[in-house]
């Protein structure tokens, strides 16, 4: 798809929602559409955490930290400006006493690995 206009959205001024799904508490987000790109501002509570996430993730770390464990036993800590680029298949939560918060980056199927 050629990007053929400008485009311009307020990632502050959307509404924080809760999300609401299995193995999943703590975490609320907020979105904006460009085209075939959607952002969103994602925040992990203290404490907050989810388990068997099968999305992959191309997000840019603003405050907190966050670790990730990949369903191959791997791990690894995001902290405030870190890029984090993750596959399907992990589970997160917050690491210390402050809240992570995020602004992820998707585009379609999320498909940043090659896979149909």
């Amino acid at each position: 798809m050629a990007l053929t206009k400008m485009q311009k959205a307020c990632l502050a001024a959307a509404e924080r929602e809760d999300v609401v799904r299995e193995g999943v508490h703590g975490i609320s987000k907020k979105d904006v559409q460009l085209d075939a790109v959607k952002v969103k501002n994602v925040r992990f509570e203290v404490g907050a955490a989810t388990k068997g996430c099968m999305h992959a993730h191309v997000a840019y770390v603003l405050m907190g930290r966050i670790k990730i464990r990949m369903a191959d036993g791997s791990e690894e800590i995001f902290a405030a400006g870190d890029v984090m680029m993750l596959p399907p298949g992990h589970d997160a939560w917050t690491v210390g006493d402050e809240a992570c918060e995020f602004i992820e980056f998707s585009r379609g199927t999320d498909d940043y690995y090659g896979e149909a």
